[in-house]
């Protein structure tokens, strides 16, 4: 998947818990035969989430848990993908956390072009950051279109009610 321009970040902050914080970051570049710039790509995610430089020496088990969430989304940019797909990014995480990490998650999609695709139950957080959005319900689409239309109609209220949707 990697190497297609693919990458994927598991739900629960899926982090390598014995390895460092920079042994985690490497572990993002490991199919990368240029080494010099998989160095520039973990300097550029410190850049963006300076909490990785701070704790570059720290066993990735012992970090919070959003710090763990932005180990593991710098660690699927590292080979700066074209796709990145996310799996409840803000699961365990605290508001404030969540909202920090957003928008961060927003920047990269901006700064990097990359086209970003998240899985969440959280709706009203993901709903202010994304683009389009699509609503399952029992693994059918039941609604698309743009954030804000998604945002303003009924159908979340009909799927997280039970209501019965044509």
């Amino acid at each position: 998947m990697a190497k297609r321009g693919i990458s994927f970040v598991a739900q629960g902050k899926k982090v390598f818990e014995s390895l460092t914080v920079e042994e985690n970051l490497l572990m993002g570049g490991i199919v990368e035969s240029d080494k010099n710039n998989v160095r520039t790509r973990i300097d550029e995610m410190k850049g963006i989430f300076p909490v990785l430089r701070r704790k570059a020496t720290f066993k990735a088990g012992k970090l919070s848990g959003g710090e763990q969430q932005i180990v593991a989304i710098a660690r699927g940019l590292i080979m700066k993908p074209r796709l990145l797909l996310l799996d409840e990014p803000s699961l365990g995480l605290a508001p404030k956390i969540l909202k920090e990490l957003f928008k961060k998650i927003q920047e990269i999609n901006k700064l990097e072009k990359t086209t970003i695709i998240i899985v969440e139950h959280n709706i009203k957080s993901i709903l202010e950051i994304a683009h389009s959005a699509y609503v399952l319900d029992k693994g059918k689409i039941v609604a698309k279109g743009s954030a804000k239309d998604i945002e303003k109609s009924a159908v979340l209220e009909n799927v997280f009610l039970g209501k019965i949707i044509d």
